[in-house]
């Protein structure tokens, strides 16, 4: 019966997993419909006051940034949000599926906040305000800062002196494009330009405190800042804690809400590269596309992607408007999804080279002259052929390997969600790279060994020595030039914009489940036998959190016993252990390692997992042992000694019982988050679940039956192994005991 109501449980969770969860959105055209509406509004904020006063029978949900709201908003947890006009105009233009109602709800002043006392200070601030609203330079700021569209801001440069009293001011650098962070990590905005044009006329440098909208006053009445120039209102409360000075801005307070869902119809307008200036923009992380695209399109908001797939999914949604990557990999996307295009114009073009550590000269020369050869032979010419300019076989196999005898191994670091250059098909790594990987390891003498890992996780593993050399469709940039070498080029790239086709309808984000799933199912794991994958990194997975947990438990025993012991010698390292690693994030502990200290050593990744998530495991569980210990009254142990026990015997006989009942749940909980943890693997070139599945979707394009798939097999993974935890647990209960001899 049991076993029947977890079946069911788990049934109805995928059932509403797969149909999808109606979201209760209310539609507002105007205040009249958002008396009972669920009205987001800013900590502290003018806002808060007037969604109270206007909507009293509303629910009126605080939050600390506005785009905490916007997110909430656009997921069904919001219906409206009520905000300042400057805030709200950003927002809009850049989610085109919210607008702003037309009516304002409230007329506000935004002035500069003064420490109660300082009335020099004051004084000085009020007339350089009044001057510039007199010359013009305020309303000039207003044409530049509140654009309607998102071409890039025009920021004025404003020179400040180096030395002397800093002018600190107090910012909440989120409420752009009043005051927000640039890419140059600057204070800019309305706000930044106004604080550094007051600081230039007070001949003093400027310096300002990022904080919380609500930290600003209490900073300024502790001396921590000297102004406030943060879109602050001029209201009556505040002027009894603050003075302020004349207005600057005549601000409004609006209410921001979604399109009716008939008005929103995305579409994909681009049709050149200048047309891009503005928009989202996706790129892969670290990636020459990513380079490219910032230089090109600098005020442009752009999305950070690790696969190519992931990309192409956000233009098709409508989450994102463009991608900029290589054209080779663009023309791949392009046939498995009809509804995108490439832009005719390149953004940039480069050289796609082979990658060496810095000081590996032997081993770059080597590799020139193997190249060069295959230029004069034309293998490259062919190559290019074959994977490129020509639609190449559904499942591609390379050719046969010539016999050689080898001299010995290279390392290739590679990226296998690249396609066409190097991908998974049939539970191997094939394309463009692999194939002349081949050929070099064919004129080399020498026997290539793959190493599929992150394409970010590939320069440090070369200089790591993780890897001899790494083919990945790395483009030539300066940049890379500081950190590798690179060998001569054997292809050249465009690198192009990918976008939808002008009048192509944003796609579903969630298939059909009753008839999408054969179809699914067949392309992810049936089709190239992609299931070997899942299989590879289901064992993996296993392996890994076996063997991590193992491990963890031996060493957490040991770090608990020194914990406990009376002598500072063993004491004092064992908290200092157990600080450092619970405050350290496992994928840095696995990185730092891996790349740092194993840099040196031909070790398996894998073996290096068990290692990281193990001594991260044996942190926790030490405390959780110590907890259990603790728990045992000691006047068992006494009792236990008096009767003729040794204090091991005593330990293990009547102490570890008790505290193994004691510990199992929190245990439990630990190791599961062991398990779920693995999946971050895939940084340091272990093919886990995680990784297997974003093989999978770098090929299918399905957004989410891989996800889906794996986030069951990890719950298959917990759910087996919480059962062993769960049968320990009984047989070390007392009344289970019992109460299995009673029915013997």
């Amino acid at each position: 019966m049991k076993k029947a109501v977890h079946l069911a449980l788990v049934l109805l969770v995928l059932s509403i997993f797969f149909s999808g969860c109606s979201k209760n959105e209310k539609s507002i055209a105007g205040f009249a419909d958002a008396q009972n509406a669920r009205i987001g509004v800013m900590t502290g904020s003018t806002g808060e006051a007037v969604a109270v006063k206007r909507f009293p029978k509303a629910q009126v949900k605080s939050f600390d940034d506005i785009m905490d709201a916007v997110a909430a908003i656009k997921s069904g947890q919001l219906d409206a949000i009520i905000t300042l006009f400057p805030a709200a105009l950003q927002v809009s233009k850049k989610n085109p599926e919210l607008r702003i109602l037309p009516e304002p709800l409230d007329f506000e002043d935004t002035a500069i906040a003064v420490k109660k006392g300082n009335d020099q200070l004051l004084a000085t601030v009020d007339r350089i305000v009044a001057a510039l609203k007199a010359d013009g330079t305020l309303a000039d700021m207003e044409k530049r800062w509140l654009k309607p569209d998102l071409s890039p801001y025009q920021e004025r440069a404003i020179v400040l002196p180096r030395q002397g009293n800093a002018l600190k001011i107090g910012v909440s650098a989120t409420r752009e494009p009043f005051s927000f962070v640039d890419d140059h990590g600057r204070v800019s905005g309305f706000d930044g330009e106004l604080a550094r044009i007051i600081a230039a006329k007070l001949e003093r440098p400027v310096e300002f405190s990022n904080m919380k909208f609500m930290a600003l006053i209490p900073a300024l009445q502790s001396g921590k800042v000297d102004l406030i120039i943060s879109g602050m209102t001029a209201t009556n409360e505040r002027k009894k804690t603050v003075n302020f000075t004349q207005p600057y801005f005549a601000n409004k307070q609006v209410m921001l809400v979604r399109k009716p869902a008939a008005a929103f119809h995305p579409k994909s307008e681009l049709n050149s590269i200048n047309s891009l200036k503005g928009k989202r923009i996706c790129v892969l992380a670290g990636s020459a596309g990513d380079v490219a695209a910032r230089k090109a399109f600098p005020g442009s908001e752009f999305q950070t992607f690790t696969a190519s797939a992931d990309a192409a999914l956000a233009i098709k949604t409508n989450k994102a408007d463009a991608f900029v990557y290589d054209k080779s990999v663009l023309l791949n996307l392009v046939e498995k999804n009809p509804e995108l295009m490439i832009l005719d114009q390149a953004v940039d073009k480069l050289e796609v080279a082979a990658a060496v550590r810095k000081d590996n000269t032997a081993l770059l020369a080597s590799m020139n002259k193997a190249l060069q050869g295959l230029k004069q032979e034309g293998e490259l010419q062919r190559l290019r052929t074959k994977w490129v300019d020509t639609r190449y076989a559904v499942t591609p196999q390379l050719p046969p390997a010539k016999a050689v005898h080898t001299n010995g191994v290279l390392r290739m670091g590679t990226c296998a969600n690249l396609e066409p250059f190097s991908f998974q098909s049939n539970g191997i790594i094939t394309g463009l790279d692999r194939e002349l990987s081949q050929l070099i390891g064919e004129r080399l003498n020498k026997e290539i060994e793959i190493v599929d890992m992150n394409f970010e996780a590939l320069i440090p593993a070369l200089q790591s020595g993780k890897i001899d050399f790494a083919l990945s469709n790395f483009n030539v940039t300066e940049e890379r030039k500081k950190l590798v070498s690179f060998s001569v080029p054997y292809i050249t790239n465009d690198i192009s914009v990918l976008v939808r086709k002008t009048g192509a309808s944003a796609t579903t984000a969630v298939p059909s489940f009753l008839s999408g799933l054969v179809t699914s199912f067949q392309s992810n794991i049936i089709m190239e036998r992609r299931y070997l994958l899942i299989l590879d990194g289901l064992k993996t997975t296993v392996i890994i959190s076996v063997f991590a947990t193992l491990f963890g438990t031996l060493l957490g025993a040991l770090i608990c016993f020194m914990r406990m012991a009376k002598s500072r010698l063993l004491s004092a390292p064992a908290r200092l252990y157990i600080a450092i690693l619970r405050g350290t994030p496992v994928l840095v502990l696995l990185m730092l390692i891996f790349y740092v200290v194993f840099a040196s050593v031909n070790i398996n990744p894998v073996i290096v997992a068990v290692i990281a998530f193990g001594m991260n495991f044996g942190a926790y569980t030490a405390e959780i042992f110590r907890t259990g210990i603790e728990g045992v009254e000691k006047g068992q142990t006494e009792a236990g000694i008096s009767l003729g026990f040794t204090r091991t015997s005593t330990f293990f006989q009547i102490v570890l019982p008790q505290m193994v009942r004691r510990i199992l749940p929190v245990y439990k909980g630990e190791f599961i988050s062991l398990v779920k943890m693995t999946s971050i693997v895939g940084y340091i070139a272990v093919q886990d679940l995680t990784k297997a599945s974003d093989i999978i979707r770098s090929r299918t394009f399905d957004a989410f039956f891989p996800l889906v798939m794996v986030a069951i097999l990890y719950f298959l993974i917990s759910w087996t192994l919480m059962q062993s935890l769960e049968y320990l647990e009984r047989i070390t209960d007392p009344k289970y005991k019992k109460r299995k001899a009673g029915r013997a």
